[in-house]
Formats: structure tokens, sequence, C-alpha cells
């Protein structure tokens, strides 16, 4: 896959630096905030967004980012956005969210190509931005983005789709409780940026692009990802219960293949 589009970087250029009360601006930033944000003003998050990262994680290819989200004033989260500044994709993941949720938790495990800063941009129902970053180092070795798959490319290829959800902590009691789930695909989320040591020719791009999950008909969140999502995309969440029996997860990557599966939640009650 190429790198982030000329045009990126050249807003990058233009813009400048862009400052925020509390909030540190990087070199690539301006340009990110100016192409995925269109510009709007980010306010600073301290206090609403709770982003915890490992200061130098111990493998690039999977980093663990978590957010803890809760606004004020009895506003809802309209969605939510996990960007690493100096990946070739820098928005990582997009998270889409029910109704009514005004306070939710989320993780996800993005690769690191480099040392970056990590954020996480929280969009209100009114349309106000938040945001909360971190500093993440790399702690060396190849770049994330153009290193191979972990594992036998056969096993890989024959477990692809193959789901795993389990709850997290205690199950709840009744509805209208808050449970945590975490969810896990089995996928390469292939960059396009690997080398094939025998063809010499790069694998092409086959990245989980959509992630869906309904507790019974209702919208629990949808994810829009990108080559950043590490191998096996992983989303830990939060959610609701509404009496459903069932969570029901869909998966579909860019060659279009769909797989989707109910998952036992209850009822809760």
């Amino acid at each position: 896959m190429a790198r982030r589009p000329l045009a990126l970087a050249l807003a990058a250029f233009l813009l400048g630096s862009v400052s925020f009360t509390g909030v540190r601006a990087s070199d690539t930033w301006p340009g990110i905030h100016a192409e995925a944000f269109g510009g709007r003003t980010i306010q600073d998050g301290r206090g609403i967004v709770k982003l915890t990262a490992p200061y130098r994680p111990d493998d690039v290819r999977s980093v663990p980012l978590d957010a803890d989200i809760k606004l004020p004033n009895g506003r809802t989260i309209r969605s939510v956005s996990f960007v690493v500044d100096m990946n070739p994709s820098p928005v990582a993941a997009v998270f889409r969210l029910g109704e009514g949720r005004g306070q939710v938790h989320l993780a996800t495990h993005i690769r690191l190509d480099q040392q970056s800063d990590v954020r996480v941009v929280v969009e209100a129902d009114d349309g106000a931005l938040y945001m909360a970053e971190q500093l993440v180092k790399f702690a060396g070795g190849q770049a994330s983005c153009s290193a191979p798959p972990v594992g036998d490319p056969a096993e890989i290829a024959a477990n692809m789709g193959k789901m795993d959800f389990a709850g997290v902590g205690e199950k709840p009691s009744a509805s209208h409780q808050i449970a945590r789930a975490r969810y896990n695909l089995n996928h390469p989320n292939h960059t396009g940026m690997v080398l094939d040591p025998i063809s010499l020719l790069y694998i092409p791009l086959l990245m989980v692009d959509r992630i869906e999950a309904r507790q019974g008909d209702e919208l629990v969140f949808e994810m829009t990802g990108s080559i950043t999502v590490a191998q096996n995309p992983l989303v830990e969440f939060d959610y609701l219960t509404n009496g459903a029996a069932e969570m029901t997860v869909t998966a579909r990557d860019t060659s279009g293949a769909t797989w989707t599966r109910q998952f036992p939640i209850g009822p809760a009650g």
C-alpha cells in the first residue's frame, strides 16, 4: 500500500504546527487533522478521554490501545477514532457507536511503524471533538507494516475468518447493566507492503475493513479498519445489556469475504 497521500504531506507542510491547550502536536498531525477531521476544532480531552498505551511496547506488531470515555451533561458519543501519526495509514480504526452511549470503553491492538504519538479523538452528538494523546516509543526491529504476518502462511489461510468471543469480568444479572466483552478475528490483515521472499512480489492488500456488533437488533458498534490494525484484529468493548440472548458479529475484508457468528450473552434478567 502506498504511503500517506501526497496531499496529506503537503497539507502538513502548509498548515504548520497546530497547538491545543495541554495537547502536543507532532509534525504530521496537522495534515492528519485536516484530512481526517476537516480541520475542525479539537478540544483538550482531559477529564473526558482516558487513553492507555504502553510507553515502550513489547511487540510493535501488536500494541494495545485502550480508551475510556465519559461525556458530561448528558451528551452521547457519535464516534471514536484511534490515530497513529507516523504510520502509513494514520487513522487506525473508527468506531461508530449505537445510540445513547455517553460512556464507553473501547480497546484494540495496532501496528507501530516507528516512534509515534497515538491519539483517541471522540466526536460527541453535538459535533464537538475531544482528544487525548500519548507518545509510544519504537522498541526496534522491522517496521510492522512491512513485516510479514506471524505464523505459517498455510495455517493462517486455513484459520482465516474464525472468531472468538468472551465476556470480560462478571456477567450482569439484569438488563440495563454494563457488560464487557472481547472479540478476536483470525485474519492476516495484509498491508500490501510486505515482500514475498519467494516471488519477490508484494503480497496484495487484504485487510479487515469492517466489523459490526449487534445485541439482538440493536447496534453496539461498527468499526471501519485500516492496515494499522494488527494481525488478528481484536476489539474489547462494553455495552448496555438489553435482554437480548445473542451478540451477532459480522466482519468483512477488502476481498468482499464476510463472516458472521452469533454468540450467546444471556438473556440477562
